[in-house]
């Protein structure tokens, strides 16, 4: 456990840094992130933009890998993206697409989403780690590639974290906070002495990119039958990524795949190969159901894969990382300042943690239904897709649980019923909310009769209509605190009450 105490690895769980300044070599960093995937690179340029000294380390060489799996950014993450004013870039590099089908007769249609982005955006997720990490590093992020952790302690004032460099040098950092967004394999979770309890669930996936005689009609392909299942999903420079499963080929990772056997499985699963060939990459890999018991041991905290991996159905993985990222950044950011309220850290773990485990469970749902080999399970998916046709709330429902929209945080027993609750891009009478949110500060939204004076950090607006409800919008977009006719009393203590007075 290197140095770690318990679950704990200090006593209490400060949320702000006591001494973390002291003891400081010049190349340390307020915050360590482990991992330059989507997850660490959005956390990483947040923590930057807001000023806080980070470094970002990463066990691959420099350079943006083009196999990564994740296809899909779903509504929720490309509202945060339009908070940091990169949505819309990606949304001209990918192709949108107003239903996402599931299996079978199970379709959203996500055309009624309450949300600028009432789509999902086909686009390759190293398209997306390329424009985050272009922020990061314009933002002043330190990267240290092809440096891995080889150990890690922490006491009451900090992290000191062991490395290893590209020439096997090793190395250490100190810093107030780390976080591990190091994926499955998470060396900062196993040095905290966390498990990861779970299963594997598809055992034996394939996975290619192809060229295509034939490209399918769909923008994205989906379909199960018998022992088969089959996706296929464009790419921006004329290759398609193919990921496939034959239920009755169970073979080690490791064993040759060739184009032929990606071909057979296709055409069991979706009635044609679509003339496949020039493939520029092919393996096999697992899909595994796992999640952390806890996001937080001490100053240690963990993100995406390294708390969390789960099916690739409904493509929520890469999302769900970067919707941790955006909870996790503005926390971190005010417990470095000294700045955050008393458990303000602790709220992570309540807030994210049970979104986690609703994501392990409904994509591990759609993985068995869309399997479904036993005719009472065949059924059952049958009735799903029927009620789902039917009931427009059941639709609703789903397609907010896969999109993020749908996501709401728990709150305070007594608080407004708003509180908690994702924001919409609402007009105010000083431009959208989601522009008004880049500065990565607090939105204080009040009626337009009434002038609040706000500390700084605070971006005061007025709604354009006669809405008298006062709202507190947190960084990440949620209700932080509301109420109906505030008084400056009250406005003043909700603000306090998140540090900002």
């Amino acid at each position: 456990m290197n140095g770690t105490t318990g679950h704990d690895g200090t006593t209490g769980h400060p949320d702000t840094p006591h001494g973390a300044t002291a003891a400081r070599t010049p190349g340390d960093s307020a915050v360590v992130v482990v991992g330059a995937g989507p997850t660490g690179l959005l956390l990483a340029g947040d923590l930057a933009a807001a000023g806080i000294p980070v470094t970002l380390v990463e066990k691959r060489p420099h350079g943006i890998s083009n196999l990564s799996r994740a296809m899909v950014v779903h509504a929720r993450t490309l509202e945060q993206l339009d908070t940091r004013g990169l949505a819309d870039e990606l949304e001209a590099k990918g192709r949108p697409l107003g239903t996402l089908r599931l299996f079978g007769r199970l379709a959203l249609d996500l055309g009624r989403l309450p949300t600028r982005f009432p789509h999902v955006l086909v686009l390759a997720q190293y398209e997306v780690e390329r424009v985050l990490e272009r922020r990061a590093v314009a933002a002043g992020v330190r990267f240290a590639y092809g440096t891995e952790v080889a150990g890690l302690a922490q006491d009451a004032d900090g992290v000191t974290l062991a490395l290893r460099g590209p020439d096997g040098a090793p190395g250490t950092l100190r810093a107030a906070y780390a976080v591990g967004a190091d994926g499955l394999r998470s060396g900062v979770r196993e040095a905290v002495g966390l498990p990861f309890p779970g299963c594997s669930v598809i055992r034996s996936l394939v996975l290619a990119d192809v060229r295509l005689a034939e490209p399918p009609p769909g923008l994205l392909t989906v379909d199960a039958v018998g022992d088969a299942f089959a996706f296929i999903a464009p790419f921006a420079d004329g290759y398609h990524r193919v990921i496939g499963w034959n239920r009755s080929r169970d073979v080690p990772d490791g064993e040759p795949l060739g184009l032929d056997e990606v071909k057979e499985i296709v055409r069991a699963a979706l009635g044609r190969d679509f003339g496949m060939h020039d493939a520029r990459w092919m393996s096999r890999f697992h899909s595994d159901e796992r999640q952390a018991p806890a996001y937080r041991v001490g100053r240690v905290l963990l993100a995406g894969d390294a708390a969390h991996v789960h099916s690739p159905a409904g493509g929520q993985g890469m999302n769900t990382g970067l919707q941790d990222a955006a909870n996790l950044s503005w926390k971190l950011a005010a417990a470095v300042r000294g700045r955050a309220p008393q458990g303000l850290l602790d709220t992570y773990q309540a807030e994210r943690h049970p979104v986690g485990r609703a994501v392990l469970r409904s994509s591990g749902g759609l993985v068995r239904l869309a399997m479904a080999k036993r005719p009472w399970t065949r059924a059952a998916r049958a009735a799903v897709g029927a009620v789902a046709a039917r009931v427009p709330a059941v639709r609703a429902r789903a397609a907010g649980q896969v999109t993020g929209i749908g996501i709401a945080y728990p709150s305070p027993k007594g608080a407004h019923p708003l509180v908690g609750r994702r924001v919409p891009d609402v007009a105010t009478a000083e431009g959208r909310l989601y522009e008004l949110l880049r500065t990565g500060g607090f939105v204080l939204v009040s009626p337009r009769d009434e002038k609040h004076p706000v500390p700084g950090g605070v971006t005061s607006a007025h709604w354009s209509s006669d809405r008298r409800t006062t709202l507190l919008v947190r960084p990440d977009g949620y209700v932080g605190w509301a109420a109906r006719d505030a008084d400056a009393g009250s406005v003043r203590a909700a603000l306090g009450d998140w540090g900002l007075a």
